[in-house]
């Protein structure tokens, strides 16, 4: 799924012409949409009722208008130049609406269900803590409210990880409106971030930073208070977490790199190696002839010691007798 973008106050889309727009109600919910998109309209206000509660958040209460886009050409026209091209929906919490795109889409914008859950939880933080969530925790919680696993998919390819590190929290905000690789990364991290933060109190989750965010105006308080930790050491620690176990699974996964890697660490070892051993053949072939050459020598001497220089030597005795013949 291409990344979804929640648009500031100060970047709203400019409100769509809806004479050709159909209004279809449920609870708390309407729908515009054009004839063709009708069945899509109705499976959203399905998807939309039956799961209407957000990690961490009061039950939402804001009346929220649903605007699908015909054709791609109104859907970019609606969203304005602030969103970015390949946004696949966007929300606008100070009017409570989402412009989605519409039945004749591609699929480069999604599963509607899954956008239609991430768009609503931008909603839903913005009715609760109002514009106090920086963008890095606004996107990182829809992404984690929709469950969006599949985006660690990304960090799991990701060798700029092991390379040059996580990057902060603050540098997400940038990553965000990037290039669409740029910002996959950035919303994978996000998302990241904010299910770390959840998992540090596994029984309450979100709820207590919500209600002490909401209180004091800090998410640097509400992270001490809710947590017992100060958010630059979370910080400190979600970034070494992270560029651990997906910066190493990159590493690996990535085979070219790999191969690089394991070529520029190995191939000076072996070579050292090769030259360790054939220093050592040599020395020991100079040892064994060295060991040959005594042997011989102490052989040599032996014989030398104990057989006559010349066997056929018949020097005379004293008595006249010639040595080696009988009398």
């Amino acid at each position: 799924m291409l990344a979804l973008v929640a648009l500031a106050a100060g970047g709203a889309a400019a409100q769509p012409e809806q004479s050709d727009l159909l209004r279809i109600d449920a609870g708390r919910f309407s729908v515009l949409a054009a004839p063709q998109d009708t069945r899509l309209a109705r499976g959203l206000l399905r998807v939309a009722a039956a799961d209407d509660s957000f990690p961490g958040l009061p039950r939402p209460v804001s009346h929220v208008t649903i605007r699908i886009a015909p054709d791609a050409a109104r859907f970019h026209a609606w969203i304005g130049r602030s969103a970015p091209e390949w946004g696949a929906a966007v929300a606008i919490p100070e009017s409570q609406e989402l412009i989605v795109q519409g039945s004749g889409a591609g699929s480069q914008a999604g599963d509607p269900a899954a956008t239609l859950r991430h768009e609503l939880a931008h909603l839903a933080l913005h009715e609760y803590l109002d514009d106090l969530p920086p963008r890095w925790f606004d996107e990182g919680y829809a992404s984690y409210a929709a469950h969006e696993s599949g985006r660690d998919e990304v960090l799991a390819a990701n060798v700029a990880l092991a390379l040059r590190g996580v990057p902060t929290l603050d540098a997400l905000d940038t990553g965000l409106v990037g290039h669409e690789g740029e910002a996959a990364v950035s919303y994978a991290l996000a998302r990241r971030a904010v299910a770390d933060l959840a998992g540090l109190d596994r029984s309450h989750g979100l709820t207590l930073l919500f209600r002490y965010w909401k209180e004091s105006g800090s998410l640097d308080v509400a992270v001490r208070r809710a947590y017992g930790e100060p958010l630059d050491v979370f910080e400190q620690h979600w970034r070494s977490r992270t560029r651990r176990r997906y910066g190493a699974l990159a590493l690996v996964s990535d085979l070219a790199f790999a191969t690089v890697v394991f070529l520029a660490i190995l191939a000076p070892l072996y070579a050292a190696r090769r030259r360790r051993d054939r220093a050592r053949l040599a020395a020991l072939r100079a040892r064994e002839a060295a060991e040959d050459a005594l042997v011989t020598a102490q052989v040599m001497a032996i014989l030398g010691e104990t057989a006559p220089d010349d066997p056929l030597d018949r020097r005379a005795d004293p008595g006249g007798n010639v040595r080696g013949q009988s009398a």
